[in-house]
């Protein structure tokens, strides 16, 4: 049996592998309870060490081992989320369920797909049937999903589940609608090592021929199919990008979107390992054109969503209320270079894996020509602040320490300078200056430095800076910085740059510190938002 750690690292080697009708009225005290986002009091196995370390506003699992979210659907007045979870760290599972009314709090509402003896499910994604083409009633949500048929890894292949109570249960077909006809066929080493790559299937709907759209990663393409019923597939012509260097491609994303010139676009996404060619390894995508049978790039060379190391099994979904130009997102935050490792939550809170806040994503176009994609935190985290701090503006040469000590928040500012060489801000410091996580401004680089918050047992070493290119010319930024107890996010000018990072704090890393080198900058319109309670 392999697991969905298992799956990914023997295929790559060294690689990598909610929100909108937003409702004004709160969830009940119950519901509040369950919460997974900000659980309240530690769990019981964080009593054995004294001190939670659970996330306070990001999505956490209760228990267990937690990898990539599933795309949701929206039904019964919330947003259906599910994600890969195990009982066992790295280990095989199924799709566990949560809801969400804002995105910042979930409820956890059980397992939906369970773990089968020799056949796990692994990453796919969910969408209504609106008018029945599956033939199981208009409305039915319905789930592709991969599964290794036999356990074999090269029979990877899609499966089809459905359900009729709004996705909170699902009956799976017991045959896939999706073939690998190369596993069938292969018997050479590279046509085994291709045939194992054959998975995370995302559907989309294709208004414009009344027909469903699916994409499915490989080891050195995206391999397109489509369907009027969702069971039937015929595989139309594969999108293989020229660097191959860019590594293979994992959890694709598919969907239209309108930009803010009113433009109609394809994007095609997919989690790819760039690292040895300089670039993340999280979520790349392409703008460009369906036309039925093929996907046209408007470049062949991918964009960044983020530049961090941590966000990658990412999913989109339309906003209900704006489902033509605004969506929202979701990533896993762990990079398969590292994720096959006991965590510091493992010991104090018996769960290992957390989920990204959850973002507003549009599609703008560029001053300089062409169309990228911008993210933000989803509104409604502002108003779930518990306590906000302003700070009075501060003109640094050197470092300077802010009144402020917490563990689950995010600072906003902005930052301008004329002469120096390296502005930013130190997050997660820790009262004798020893640890902290370093977001700045360096020449070409708007970095995050997790070196020093590096802790014993849990070293993210030699994978510690992170970092986005700039206009080296630069001499202004506006910077809002979330950070909650193992992770920092960091959204650059309203969403132009983003950079996501599991961080392992220590308990006593609380402390802010703005810092300047080589000249002066000045930091105003500091905003501190609490989340959670100290």
């Amino acid at each position: 049996m392999t697991s969905e750690f298992r799956r990914r690292a023997l295929l790559q080697g060294a690689g990598i592998s909610a929100l909108a009708l937003f409702a004004a009225t709160a969830p009940g005290e119950a519901a509040r309870a369950a919460s997974l986002s900000r659980p309240g009091a530690p769990s019981a196995a964080s009593a054995v060490t004294g001190t939670s370390l659970r996330a306070r506003y990001h999505m956490t699992p209760p228990a267990g081992w937690l990898s990539d979210p599933q795309r949701p659907v929206f039904t019964r007045g919330a947003y259906q989320l599910y994600y890969l979870h195990s009982d066992v760290d790295n280990g095989d599972g199924g799709w566990d369920h949560v809801s969400t009314t804002d995105g910042v709090d979930f409820t956890f509402e059980g397992t939906v797909i369970p773990l089968q003896t020799n056949l796990p499910t692994w990453t796919g994604c969910t969408l209504i049937d609106t008018d029945e083409t599956a033939g199981y009633g208009a409305g039915a949500v319905i789930a592709l999903a991969t599964r290794p048929t036999g356990g074999v890894r090269k029979y990877q292949e899609q499966y089809l589940f459905f359900s009729t109570d709004g996705g909170f249960t699902f009956t799976a077909r017991p045959d896939p609608v999706i073939v690998n006809t190369d596993g069938r066929a292969a018997t050479t080493d590279a046509e085994v090592s291709n045939a194992e790559w054959f998975r995370d299937p995302k559907v989309a709907w294709d208004a414009a021929r009344s027909e469903w759209v699916c994409v499915i990663g490989r080891q050195r393409y995206a391999a397109f199919y489509t369907s009027k019923n969702l069971v039937d597939w015929t595989l139309q012509r594969n999108f293989d990008y020229p660097d191959h260097d860019l590594g293979g491609i994992e959890c694709p994303d598919l969907f239209q979107i309108t930009a803010d010139d009113g433009t109609t676009h394809w994007v095609l996404a997919g989690s790819m390992d760039a690292y040895n060619v300089g670039l993340p390894c999280t979520y790349a995508y392409w703008t460009g054109s369906w036309d039925g049978t093929f996907f046209t790039a408007d470049d062949p060379t991918p964009q960044w969503l983020d530049w961090g190391w941590d966000w990658y099994a990412a999913v989109t979904w339309p906003a209900v209320e704006a489902p033509d130009t605004k969506r929202y997102g979701i990533g896993w935050m762990n990079n398969w270079k590292y994720a096959d490792r006991q965590v510091p939550t493992d010991a104090s809170d018996g769960y290992n894996g957390q989920n990204s806040i959850v973002r507003e994503i549009t599609l703008r176009r560029r001053s300089t020509g062409g169309y990228a994609l911008i993210s933000e935190p989803v509104a409604a985290l502002r108003s779930a602040a518990t306590r906000t701090v302003p700070i009075a503006d501060q003109s640094v040469n050197g470092s300077t320490v802010l009144p402020y000590d917490g563990r689950a928040y995010e600072i906003e500012l902005d930052v301008t300078w004329s002469d120096a060489t390296n502005v930013g801000v130190s997050v997660g410091r820790s009262a004798d200056a020893t640890r902290s996580t370093n977001i700045g401004k360096a020449g070409g680089d708007l970095y995050v430095d997790r070196a020093r918050s590096d802790r014993a047992g849990f070293a993210l070493s030699p994978y510690t800076r992170a970092a986005a290119p700039v206009d080296p010319a630069t001499r202004s930024s506006h910077l809002r910085i979330l950070v909650d107890t193992q992770s920092v996010e960091v959204f650059v000018d309203d969403g132009e740059t983003v950079l996501s990072n599991q961080v392992n704090f220590d308990t006593g890393d609380t402390g802010i510190s703005l810092f300047s080198d080589g000249g002066t900058a000045t930091f105003s319109g500091i905003t501190i938002r609490e989340y959670g309670g100290e």
